[in-house]
């Protein structure tokens, strides 16, 4: 994702240039290396329990609106105020990465993000239950740049989509999980247990992932200093592939966070008019996310990184067309193209960040990220308007347009790329 940029950015800058006679490069984790196993479990977790807090509230909508006698758009907000506060502090967050360290800067934004989580159960109004879920996610804004940042650094480059990869399946898994327990925990006692007992898994996670995380050998303490982070940012920003990837990751999330904040409503009302535990049970299709964020590297590269966001947008695209009948089978099925695709663009495109980046990684991340949870903001609040104003075929022309999107901005990448390289022989 070229600056006076210190630290941080030197040491990125002496792993991605050529080997030279110290073979830095050598020292990084490697699959079968040591560390490397730890190092996947550790930020496994952290994606688990990140994902699980973030969403504890969407499976739980229904419930929600049905306790303090709001719409849908409304309770909504428990889901958008905890990843827009992620989006807004994400960038503050990796300043501070670079300053403290990442290792430092993920144990403090779990820490009171769990607890917070072991308040939320408390809330005694639907505005309090929104504050105390903004106050999480901002906490929770230190992880993905964070973590992103700290395996572009310690991490060879050959490993670095698989290891965001299984990152990303860490979130899949949490996301799965924490609606899946939520479900069922709250059909027998209500959705203030229910999210108490995703708080209480949360900070077994934590615990465990401060015990596994090796630490860092590559980072260098960066600038805290107002000119070095604009300067770093309008560096990313001016980069018109950094442009396009935060864009893709914004339009993915906005068909995920619309698709996933409505299904629970569409699936407790009629023709289905299922139990809240089943609906909750849904979600158990996030386990092909988990093997679609997981498999990203070898997608890219079969199909290059183009070819893998075009695949993973024509899934999606597939997936919210067939979700439209009224009928459990279809709508299934739509939703497990729907999370495959979506997850696999996210791999693509966040790994592509890191990969981009020539300095500033935590910032390049974190732009990503920020771009990412406002497109979640954005899909749920808006795919949960759409919803209520002209049901499910709403939603998934929000999702649809967003795709549209990813499509658009992809075909525009793949012409510039053509376009430069027809002018790089004569620039030669």
């Amino acid at each position: 994702m070229t600056s006076a940029h210190t630290g941080a950015s030197t040491t990125v800058d002496a792993l991605t240039s050529v080997p030279g006679p110290l073979h830095v490069s050598d020292s990084r984790m490697a699959p079968g290396g040591p560390g490397y196993r730890r190092m996947n479990l550790a930020l496994f977790l952290a994606g688990v329990a990140t994902f699980a807090l973030l969403y504890s509230t969407q499976a739980l909508l229904p419930l929600i609106s049905g306790e303090f006698r709001v719409a849908a758009g409304d309770a909504s907000w428990t889901v958008a105020a905890a990843t827009g506060g992620l989006a807004l502090f994400v960038l503050p967050m990796s300043v501070l990465s670079e300053r403290f360290g990442r290792r430092t800067v993920m144990t403090a934004s779990l820490a009171v993000a769990v607890t917070v989580g072991l308040l939320v159960p408390f809330a005694p109004s639907l505005g309090v239950l929104v504050v105390l879920r903004a106050l999480q996610g901002a906490a929770l804004a230190g992880l993905p740049a964070s973590a992103q940042a700290y395996l572009a650094e310690e991490v060879r480059p050959r490993a670095l989509v698989t290891a965001i990869g299984l990152f990303v399946a860490g979130n899949s898994v949490g996301g799965m999980s924490g609606r899946v327990i939520t479900g069922w925990v709250a059909q027998e006692w209500g959705w203030r247990v229910a999210v108490g007992v995703i708080g209480a898994i949360a900070v077994g996670c934590a615990v465990a992932f401060r015990l596994l995380l090796p630490a860092p050998k590559h980072f260098t303490a960066g600038s805290l200093r107002p000119c070095v982070l604009t300067r770093t940012v309008r560096d990313h920003l001016a980069d018109p592939l950094l442009r396009r990837l935060y864009a893709i990751g914004a339009l993915f999330m906005t068909v995920f966070g619309g698709v996933y904040t409505v299904i629970g409503y569409r699936l407790t009302e009629a023709p289905f008019s299922l139990p809240q535990g089943i609906v909750g049970s849904i979600f158990l299709v996030y386990l092909v996310g988990t093997v679609s964020a997981s498999t990203a590297g070898r997608l890219v590269g079969r199909l290059g990184r183009r070819g893998a966001l075009y695949l993973a947008g024509a899934t999606t695209t597939a997936g919210l067309l067939l979700s439209l009948p009224d009928s459990v089978a279809p709508t299934l099925l739509g939703l497990v193209l729907i999370t495959a695709g979506f997850f696999a663009g996210h791999a693509v495109a966040s790994s592509a960040v890191s990969k981009a980046a020539t300095h500033g990684r935590a910032q390049a991340s974190a732009l990503y990220q920020s771009a990412y949870y406002i497109g979640s903001s954005v899909g749920s609040t808006v795919g949960a308007m759409a919803f209520h104003t002209e049901g499910w075929a709403g939603t998934v022309g929000v999702g649809l347009l967003a795709v549209l999107g990813v499509v658009t901005i992809t075909v525009l990448g793949t012409r510039a790329a053509r376009v430069a390289a027809r002018r790089a022989p004569v620039l030669a």
